[in-house]
C-alpha cells in the first residue's frame, strides 16, 4: 500500500494549527441574565403610550382639569433595588392579576395626591402648603381614580383577556409581601402633570408577567397580520359592472312632416303616428337590445320588456 505523499504533514499541521490557536472565553454576568430585548422594549413603550394618551383623556374628563401622562422610562431593576429606592410616602395599591397568580403594584407621588383629591372635592387643585400623611379617607377619595387608571390598563392590556382587581394601600415595607424575593420588576414610569404640580405615576410588573404579555401580544399581531387579504384582481366582467351607459327607451321608424316641425310650440301636442299596441326599444349607447312598452310605475315612468332583440353587432367608426 503507497500512502499519499504529504497527507500525514498536513494533518499535523492542521491540528498544531488548531491547538495553537486561542479559545474565546467570555465572563457570564447573570445580572444580566432574563432582561428585556430592544424588542421587546419598543413593544413595550408603543403599548404604554398609547395607555397613557387614553389615560389623559379619561383623566381630563373626570377631573375637569388639563392634565398631561406620558411614558418617561422603563426600567428592569430587582425587588431589593425598588424596594430600597421606594420613598416612605409613595401612595403604593397592589392590584391583582386573574393570570399567573401574581400581582402588580401602582405608584404614585405624594406630591400628586393631594391635588388630586382636592379637584375631587370641589377645589382648584392646588398642592397643599405642609406635608400630613396620607389617610384611610384619603385613599377611599382617590379610588375612583384609581380604579379608572387600572381600567384604561385593563384595556391596553385586552390581548390577555384579563380582569385586574384592585387591592389596599400599602407601606412601602411590605413590597416583598407582594413580589417573590428573586423577581425582576419592570418599571414603567410616567409622568403626570396637573396645573402647577408634577410627579410621577409607576406600574411595577412582576418579569414573568411581562413575558406573558409579549408572548400575547405578538400572537395577536401574528393573526390580525394573517387575517390581512390582499384584493384579488377583479375580472373585466366585474370591473364592467361598476360602468356607467346611457340607456334609452324609444320608438323606431316613427315619420314625422317637416311642417309639423316648424309649426312646433310650447304646449303642443305631437302626433307620432305610431300605433300605441307597436312596441318601442330599449337601446344601451344607442345598441338595440330589447323590445319595450312604455309603462308607469308609481310616479316613475318605465319601460316594460317584452322580447330581446337579436344579439347586437359592435359597430364601425
Amino acid at each position: 500500500m503507497t500512502a499519499m505523499p504529504g497527507s500525514d504533514g498536513t494533518l499535523a499541521a492542521a491540528a498544531q494549527s488548531a491547538q495553537s490557536k486561542p479559545r474565546l472565553i467570555q465572563s457570564c454576568n447573570f445580572r444580566y441574565a432574563g432582561r428585556l430585548s430592544n424588542e421587546n422594549v419598543r413593544t413595550l413603550t408603543a403599548l404604554h403610550e398609547k395607555f397613557a394618551l387614553n389615560a389623559t383623556n379619561s383623566l381630563e374628563l373626570f377631573l375637569g382639569a388639563s392634565l398631561k401622562l406620558k411614558l418617561a422610562a422603563l426600567e428592569q431593576v430587582s425587588v431589593a433595588e425598588y424596594s430600597s429606592r421606594t420613598a416612605a410616602t409613595s401612595y403604593l395599591m397592589p392590584c391583582s392579576l386573574n393570570v399567573m397568580e401574581t400581582n402588580f403594584l401602582l405608584e404614585m407621588d405624594i406630591d400628586l395626591i393631594f391635588p388630586v383629591i382636592d379637584l375631587l372635592l370641589g377645589g382648584a387643585g392646588t398642592a397643599s402648603e405642609g406635608m400630613r400623611e396620607f389617610t384611610d379617607i384619603d385613599e377611599e377619595i382617590l379610588q375612583s381614580v384609581t380604579s379608572l387608571i387600572v381600567k384604561e390598563l385593563e384595556h391596553s392590556w385586552r390581548a390577555l383577556n384579563l380582569t385586574l382587581t384592585s387591592g389596599h394601600c400599602i407601606k412601602p415595607a411590605m413590597i416583598q409581601q407582594v413580589f417573590l424575593a428573586n423577581e425582576k420588576l419592570v418599571l414603567l414610569i410616567f409622568e403626570m402633570s396637573l396645573k402647577e404640580t408634577s410627579g410621577c405615576i409607576s406600574m411595577v410588573l412582576p418579569t414573568s408577567f411581562v413575558g406573558f404579555l409579549l408572548r400575547h401580544l405578538k400572537v395577536a399581531q401574528s393573526k390580525k397580520i394573517s387575517s390581512l387579504r390582499l384584493p384579488r384582481n377583479l375580472t373585466l366582467r366585474e370591473r364592467i359592472l361598476d360602468c356607467d351607459f346611457t340607456v334609452a327607451a324609444d320608438i323606431t321608424e316613427m315619420r314625422v312632416l317637416v311642417k309639423d316641425l316648424i309649426e312646433l310650440k310650447p304646449g303642443m301636442v305631437l302626433k307620432m303616428k305610431a300605433p300605441v299596441k307597436n312596441p318601442g326599444r330599449l337601446t344601451v349607447e344607442d345598441v338595440e337590445i330589447f323590445e319595450a312598452l312604455p309603462v308607469r310605475s308609481g310616479t316613475w315612468k318605465a319601460a316594460q320588456l317584452s322580447s330581446r332583440s337579436q344579439e347586437p353587432i359592435a359597430g364601425k367608426d
